[in-house]
């Protein structure tokens, strides 16, 4: 690929430029040009540059203008496989015809999206399977691995993507064979990542370009080609991203999957060691039993705390002692088969995690979790910014970190510290939307704090009214499971408008229902705060319970705010706060999503007036008119009038109480 003039890229972001010849409705924005000159500067030189680029800036052709001009490597990362696919098959297509180069593009997912021919293989000759659907749905996806050429199991859209197959047939790093894989020639996952070697620009998620990061960092091998430019974008994710997979995991799944595939490869080449079968029911009993032991569900907590508990050390070691019978065993045959070599490998490695399990460790944080049949126990980084930066230097690119959502107030300091950066070009540029004149913030008078036992029922009581006025048009965003449904069984029955809770269908399907419904009212909790983009009157209300602190019993969460205290730092302002705001910031960015979008944001956290650091929410808010009284909001929706100007900046809007609309 042949670089472009980059001051000629510039010049395709204005009016009457090669964008606006491409795109049906583009309109020339100066942040948006401010955010791709920022990432010229960048690409003439070196380092990282830090771009927060509020709702509506269109930072997506801010970065692919200036980047794939350059001529140099690219690669693009984003927060979810939805957002790959829209940059890969829509945003980026536009920009190619726009520069008119022969731009190469890959689109490269993590391996459990991909079709494992020697695991298909295997689980067929197995036979044992639940029930009909099941063995009706392997025969498809028989027949389909003949004939697609990706693997991608998104092709596969007749089969629920949740279905229990899916891991069945789909390989993870643990039980890949890799080169000694049989099928590795015709390997989908070995072709897209030839096709991502061979691109000027590869299309990822964090989470696999994090798992790649993580796999040089241990030494074992690179996923991605070198590139010259990373782009990260939704880049406000990245330091839980991280913390994921910087993490050791043991999970009773990733027990009882390699049980199912160690029982496969004896079946078919150690049917003569009975021995080894009767091990290896021992060692699902004890998995089992540890499960049993840790009690109820839905903890989440200190392992070395759950230790002290009766029972789980014993049962721990019990579990550890089959895992070494067996590991002992399959010494003896792991040269009957690749297949077995590899299951003794990954037990190894298994073991070996557990056993570090029970040793206090310093510079992480070991706790648990437990579900209805199932546990996990994770070891993560109390910081993740030594390992990152770590990884970073090993890339010596370019980096562009853009996101709607990094800043507090007008800072990047929590951010860059969480990552470990020290030197960074920073630019925070505001949303070109207008939501002085098409926004109202409601901040309802005589609600109880949150933390009052009728806190819900009151704020349903303020918000029925408002959802009335707006006739349905409303999300209405929860920070707990537990307060989403008391919500909704008070509000069931209270209005004709179509509700539509989060759990009763899959989330694109909601959001499908909520847009052809038309005045549906909608309540989700964290995944709805972010990544759903609801344009036009469907969705004219967002209602948020209260300010999204997160829960203070998390583990991790507690133990990084122990360090934080130890070193003299104030953890709620220089930890809780930040994470707070940047949080509410995702769940405002849902109200207004176009320019002629129009909407009302009710925040129901009376805290937001009573306490100091509410201004801090504030003045990180866009600006947009506040109001006390139901009376303002009423007239908000029904009638169009135009608001009263905005005020100058030198004006402290922000630190008022409320901004009144009462004339």
């Amino acid at each position: 690929m042949k670089p472009a003039d980059q001051q000629s890229a510039l010049a395709w972001l204005e009016e009457g430029g090669a964008l606006s010849a491409n795109l049906p409705g583009f309109q020339p924005r100066p942040q948006q040009q401010a955010m791709a000159k920022a990432i010229t500067e960048l690409l003439a030189s070196e380092g990282i540059l830090v771009v927060e680029a509020g709702t509506g800036v269109g930072k997506t052709f801010a970065y692919l203008i200036p980047t794939l001009a350059s001529g140099e490597r690219v690669i693009l990362s984003t927060g979810s496989k939805t957002l790959q696919d829209q940059l890969f098959f829509k945003d980026l297509p536009v920009v190619r015809e726009a520069l008119k180069l022969p731009i190469h593009a890959a689109l490269l997912k993590g391996r459990a999206n991909y079709l494992c021919l020697n695991r298909l293989d295997l689980t067929l000759e197995e036979g044992r399977f639940t029930d009909r659907r099941e063995i009706g749905w392997l025969r498809r996806l028989e027949s389909w691995s003949r004939l697609t050429e990706t693997g991608d199991i998104a092709e596969m859209t007749a089969i629920p993507h949740d279905a229990e197959v899916w891991p069945k047939v789909t390989s993870t790093v643990e039980n890949c064979a890799g080169l000694e894989c049989e099928y590795y020639s015709d390997c989908f996952v070995v072709k897209a990542r030839r096709k991502a070697q061979e691109a000027d620009v590869v299309i990822v998620n964090h989470h696999l370009f994090f798992a790649d990061l993580a796999l040089k960092e241990e030494g074992f091998g690179e996923l991605l080609p070198a590139a010259e430019v990373v782009v990260l974008d939704e880049a406000h994710q990245l330091p839980e991203i991280a913390s994921t997979f910087f993490s050791e995991t043991v999970s009773s799944r990733q027990l009882q999957e390699w049980s199912r595939d160690l029982l496969a490869e004896l079946l078919v080449n150690a049917k003569d060691m009975p021995a080894l079968r009767d091990k290896l029911s021992v060692f699902d009993k004890s998995v089992l039993d540890l499960r049993l032991v840790m009690d109820a569900p839905g903890q989440r907590s200190s392992w070395l705390m759950m230790r002290d508990r009766p029972g789980i050390i014993e049962h721990t070691h019990a579990l550890l002692s089959a895992m070494q019978a067996l590991e002992t065993d399959l010494a003896e045959v792991v040269e009957r088969s690749k297949g077995l070599a590899l299951c003794h490998e990954r037990l190894a490695e298994l073991r070996q995690r557990l056993a570090r399990m029970q040793t206090p460790q310093t510079d992480v944080i070991q706790w648990f979790e437990t579900f209805t049949r199932s546990f996990t126990l994770t070891a993560t980084p109390l910081d993740v910014a030594a390992p990152l930066q770590r990884c970073m230097e090993a890339l010596p690119c370019r980096w562009v970190m853009t996101s709607a959502t990094l800043a507090v107030g007008d800072s990047f300091e929590h951010f860059t510290k969480r990552l470990g950066i020290d030197h960074a070009t920073t630019l925070k540029l505001d949303s070109p939307f207008d939501y002085w004149h098409h926004a109202l913030m409601y901040l309802p008078s005589g609600l109880p704090e949150p933390q009052q036992p009728d806190f819900i029922e009151k704020m349903v009581s303020a918000a029925l009214p408002v959802i009335k006025a707006c006739g349905g048009r409303t999300f209405m965003l929860f920070t707990s499971y537990r307060a989403m449904h008391e919500a909704a069984e008070l509000l069931e029955g209270e209005f004709e408008y179509p509700l539509l809770i989060q759990g009763e269908s899959p989330q694109r399907e909601m959001i499908d229902k909520f847009r052809e419904f038309g005045n549906a009212v909608l309540l989700g909790t964290a995944s709805f705060w972010e990544g759903v983009d609801v344009r036009g009157e469907a969705l004219s209300c967002v209602i948020i319970d209260k300010l999204p602190f997160a829960a203070p019993n998390d583990p991790v969460l507690e133990a990084r705010l122990e360090t934080l205290r130890r070193e003299g730092g104030n953890p709620f302002a220089d930890y809780q706060l930040p994470q707070a705001v940047i949080a509410l910031k995702q769940g405002v960015g849902r109200l207004i999503r176009d320019q002629e979008d129009r909407g009302l944001l009710m925040i129901c956290d009376a805290r937001l007036r009573t306490r100091r650091y509410g201004s801090v929410f504030l003045e990180s808010l866009p600006r947009m008119p506040r109001t006390q009284k139901l009376e303002v909001v009423e007239r908000f929706f029904s009638q169009e009038r135009p608001l009263k100007p905005p005020p100058t900046p030198t004006t402290p809007i922000a630190n008022d109480t409320h901004a009144d609309l009462s004339s």
